[in-house]
């Protein structure tokens, strides 16, 4: 009799003091199908009933590797990496960008756009923000698949480097999911940061290294500048992608690694801290 109930009630769940807390990393796991259907919705309301689809996430960063490339290439006059095409320099920087910013703003705004889901079940609200970058690593499978018909087209081959490259999209991953954690929980409570973040984002494209090297920057101000998590991160793509072509400055990566640590323990904490009153305030 007792094994047929165990059969029937595989997952009990019980409801007593402090057991939220107690399980709420195991509780990401066991909603992971939930985690599922939200990636999936997100993706297919991003390109619904649009008129060239996925095709937008191959036009936004190709004309945006073009305009940098007229504007520092050949205007600006500014050096490539080693004797690598200024375009697939270009390029490399705009791949863990899109992915970085593209994850920012869509996970900023998770909570707001599902308040009617958060307001009447529980589960564990990290997931949210976490599903929505998703669509931003589409979007950077997509990118990716231009930047192999450019080396393709420049007849430009990767080296052994091109192994690490995994690595620097987790680190693109980490990057963009702390301070998005920090603004999604500001941006429950105090909704001006809808109007902030486009602003950041796009402030963050010009003090970035995408359509220029960080070489150029002064060596006395390089650790200073790699503050900026993302420079690491271009830094490392650029060093996989251009093989010996491009140095990889190791005290700025290792300064922009610990950035992200920071900012990655100090998001989840304060999302963490403000999580009960999500249904409350939105």
């Amino acid at each position: 009799m007792s094994a047929s109930v165990d059969a029937a009630l595989p997952h009990v769940v019980i409801i007593e003091p402090g057991r939220q807390e107690r399980n709420y990393w195991g509780d990401l796991w066991r909603y992971r199908e939930l985690f599922r259907v939200l990636a999936w919705r997100d993706l297919a309301v991003r390109y619904k009933q649009t008129a060239i689809g996925l095709a937008w996430a191959l036009v936004r960063p190709f004309l945006t590797m073009l305009v940098f490339t007229v504007i520092f290439g050949r205007i600006a006059r500014l050096p490539t990496e080693g004797d690598a095409p200024y375009a697939l320099m270009v390029f490399a920087g705009m791949l863990p960008w899109t992915f970085f910013s593209t994850g920012l703003a869509e996970a900023s705004n998770s909570l707001i756009n599902n308040a009617n889901l958060i307001s009447k079940v529980y589960f564990p609200r990290l997931i949210v923000p976490t599903a929505t970058l998703v669509v931003a690593f589409v979007d950077f499978l997509v990118s990716f698949a231009i930047m192999i018909a450019m080396m393709a087209w420049y007849r430009f081959v990767p080296d052994w480097r091109i192994l690490f490259l995994p690595v620097f999209v987790a680190l693109a991953f980490l990057a963009s999911i702390g301070p998005a954690l920090w603004i999604t929980a500001l941006n429950v409570k105090y909704r001006d940061f809808r109007y902030v973040i486009p602003f950041m984002v796009q402030f963050g494209l010009y003090v970035s290294p995408v359509g220029f090297s960080s070489s150029v920057v002064p060596q006395g101000w390089r650790l200073l500048y790699s503050l900026n998590p993302v420079v690491g991160v271009i830094d490392g793509f650029r060093w996989c992608l251009l093989g010996g072509r491009s140095e990889l400055y190791l005290p700025g990566l290792a300064v922009s690694v610990g950035v992200t640590a920071f900012f990655l323990w100090f998001g989840v904490r304060r999302f963490r801290k403000t999580e009960k009153s999500f249904a409350d305030l939105i």
